[in-house]
This record gives C-alpha cells, sequence and structure tokens, in this order.
C-alpha cells in the first residue's frame, strides 16, 4: 500500500519527498563528518606531509608527524573513501609466526602499512595554498569552532542572549582571517579599477580608517599598493589586533600602518580621513548606526565611505541559492550570535541586504547607498553617499 498522499494543490507527497530529504539528510551528515576530518587532518600537519611525498603509509605518516599510527590509519582510509586521497597498494610482507593473535594483529597491520596514500588532484590548493583564491581549508576550521559552542549556541537561541567571537575562539578568529586574505590581497586591482577610489588613495598623504581590521590583510594589501598612504586600523578584539600588528612588520608596512584596540564607532577621534573603508564587518558590529555615523564625521568632505559586506540578493526568497545558503549558515552560528553578544544590539546577522544598509546609512545623517562593485568573490562594495 502507498504512502503517498495528495494535498489541496494536488501535488504528490509522502514517500519520495521522504526518500528524498532522507537522502539530503545523509549527505549532509556525510558532508560534516569530512568537514571535520579535513581539520584533524590539517591540524595535525598530515596533508602538509602527504603534499610532500609521492605515498606515504600509515606507520611512516604517524612517526612523520608525532601521531598514534593506527588513528592516521583509519583517518588516511576515511580520506581515501572520501575521495580526498588516492591510494596504491604494494606487496605486504608475509605475517611472522609468533602466535595465532600476535599474527593476526601483524598481519592486519602490514595490509594496512601496504597502502601508501597521497593527495588527489586539486586538493592540495584547497587545503594548503593560503595564497589561493580556492584556499577554503578555513571553512573546516570555522566548522570546528562553532562546534565546540553548541551548548553556548541552544543556550543563546533560549534566552536571547550571543556567543561572541572571544568565545569562538583562536580557531574562528584565525579562519576568518585566513579565509579573507587572499581576496583581500586582489584589493588593490578593485580600487584601481575604480577611477574615484584610486584618485583618494593617491592624494599626497593619504590617510585611510579601516574599521573591524582584523587580522589586518586588508589594510596591509592596500599600502602596499600605494606607498605613499597611511592606515589606521580598528578592532576591538585584542587577539586580532595583536596578530595584525606582526603581520603589518613582517609585512614591512608597520611604518605606515596602525591597529588601534579600539570601538570603530569612535574613528571621528583619530580623523580626519581621507577615506573609511569597513571590509565584511558591518553586519557584525551591534551599533551600524552609530559606526555610519562616525564615519560621516571622521571622512574629509571630499573624502569616500566605502562598505563592503555580503553580495546578498535583494530579499528574502525561499530555496535559494548557495550563496544565500552559505551566508545564513554563518549568520546563524557566527555573525547573528556575536552581534547579540553585546547588548543593545541591531542584531543584523550576515545577510544584510542592500535595504537595511541603505536604512542604517539614512539613520546616520546620509542621503542614500549606491553600488560601486556588484561581486567581488561573496561581496559586494557600496558607497555611502
Amino acid at each position: 500500500m502507498s504512502t503517498t498522499t495528495i494535498t489541496e494543490t494536488g501535488t504528490e507527497t509522502g514517500t519520495d519527498a521522504t526518500a528524498e530529504f532522507a537522502d539530503r539528510l545523509m549527505g549532509a551528515t556525510l558532508g560534516w563528518f569530512d568537514i571535520m576530518a579535513i581539520h584533524l587532518g590539517s591540524q595535525l600537519g598530515w596533508y602538509a606531509e602527504l603534499s610532500r611525498s609521492d605515498g606515504v603509509a600509515a606507520s611512516e605518516l604517524a612517526a612523520r608527524t608525532g601521531c598514534d599510527p593506527r588513528y592516521a590509519r583509519e583517518w588516511l582510509e576515511q580520506q581515501a573513501a572520501s575521495g580526498v586521497l588516492l591510494v596504491d597498494e604494494v606487496t605486504a610482507p608475509a605475517p611472522s609466526s609468533t602466535g595465532e593473535g600476535a599474527s593476526r594483529e601483524h598481519s592486519g597491520a602490514a595490509r594496512a602499512d601496504a597502502r601508501r596514500f597521497r593527495l588527489a588532484p586539486g586538493v592540495a590548493e584547497v587545503l594548503l595554498d593560503r595564497g589561493s583564491l580556492s584556499y577554503l581549508e578555513p571553512l573546516a576550521r570555522m566548522a570546528a569552532a562553532v562546534s565546540g559552542q553548541l551548548d553556548a549556541l541552544l543556550e543563546a537561541y533560549r534566552t536571547g542572549g550571543g556567543v561572541s567571537w572571544e568565545q569562538l575562539g583562536r580557531h574562528a578568529r584565525e579562519a576568518q582571517a585566513d579565509m579573507n586574505r587572499p581576496w583581500f590581497d586582489q584589493l588593490p586591482s578593485v580600487v584601481a579599477g575604480n577611477g574615484r577610489l584610486d584618485d583618494v588613495l593617491r592624494r599626497p598623504q593619504a590617510r585611510i580608517a579601516d574599521l573591524g581590521s582584523g587580522g589586518g590583510w586588508s589594510s596591509i594589501a592596500l599600502a602596499k599598493a600605494y606607498p605613499q598612504l597611511r592606515v589606521v586600523g580598528f578592532d576591538i578584539d585584542e587577539a586580532s589586533v595583536e596578530t595584525a600588528r606582526r603581520n603589518a612588520v613582517e609585512a614591512g608596512v608597520a611604518d605606515r600602518v596602525e591597529f588601534l584596540l579600539s570601538d570603530a564607532a569612535l574613528v571621528a577621534a583619530q580623523g580626519p580621513f581621507d577615506a573609511v573603508f569597513a571590509f565584511e564587518c558591518l553586519h557584525d558590529m551591534p551599533h551600524p548606526v552609530a559606526v555610519l555615523a562616525a564615519a560621516r564625521e571622521a571622512v574629509r568632505e571630499d573624502g569616500v565611505v566605502v562598505i563592503m559586506d555580503e553580495a546578498t540578493e535583494e530579499r528574502f526568497t525561499p530555496d535559494s541559492s548557495e550563496l544565500e545558503r552559505l551566508l545564513y549558515g554563518f549568520s546563524l552560528f557566527v555573525c547573528l550570535p556575536d552581534g547579540m553578544s553585546h547588548r543593545p544590539s541591531a542584531a543584523t546577522g550576515t545577510v544584510m541586504r542592500p535595504d537595511t544598509l541603505r536604512g542604517y546609512a539614512r539613520a546616520a545623517g546620509w542621503s542614500d547607498v549606491r553600488v560601486l562593485i556588484p561581486e567581488f568573490g561573496l561581496w559586494r562594495f557600496y558607497e555611502i553617499v
């Protein structure tokens, strides 16, 4: 007897829909296992070691990285089962005659070590090349950081509280910076393609503010591209500020780039600036109107205020694109809980649509928002006017 039913609109539901959603949930579970396994392999140095070899056995991988061989074997086999690694079989040595139990154990280990594993094509760039626009290993780090705070997130969802970046910890903070860095390295080409922005940054002794500067890569990229430019970065996360300062020293621009442990709403006290930028951070801020009002005070009359934020759709629609789903995922687990960890809060979340930004800008005393660059990776550039 079929369990299929007919809805009031005549659409079939039941068995097929149930099976389809069950398949989707199973696929998502397998994906979660892959993400967590990628985090393990990355943190243990296993991918890096695999990238240096044409093939490695479990015992070799464990010895080279100071890890347990039994765990290494299980991880390698899981990665091969998922297609992340390729495996070559070699002839295993014959077992010794040291007793039945020992023989079985030796035989199993020997068979395992007869398998030599190597990275599948394309994996190294995605998981190891920090300069590549395809570098996505930080997604696994972010997911792992969030997984460690599920109890806190449940409590926040019940009470209306929040979970801050500080609570999410080092993995989340570093993942965010590493994920954005390859794109921030491309900022000079984006700016150079916009005559007005390029002209502003080429002014003699031009000075800009970088709000929510995080690991400092946006500030550093612009300073390297414009040798006379001076940059002041603002961030409220002390660990991020310290990291940004180290990064500026290593990049050789610390004489022109400084990072302040300061709320972005206090930017006017450090002005005036030829330009004020907020790269992928305004949606996280609990007081976006106050920040945009402060930017209005901080920028020169002939300066610019530019917001780079998520390239959302104009309005919500169900059954959305993968980008919208990605943004909502970040909003559920990272950006909205962080925004709500400060009170009072606008509680914007990651999915800050153009009309939302326009409303904030007008409330801050600006006239409007116009799109400068419709699409840059996951983001869009707006000028506040």
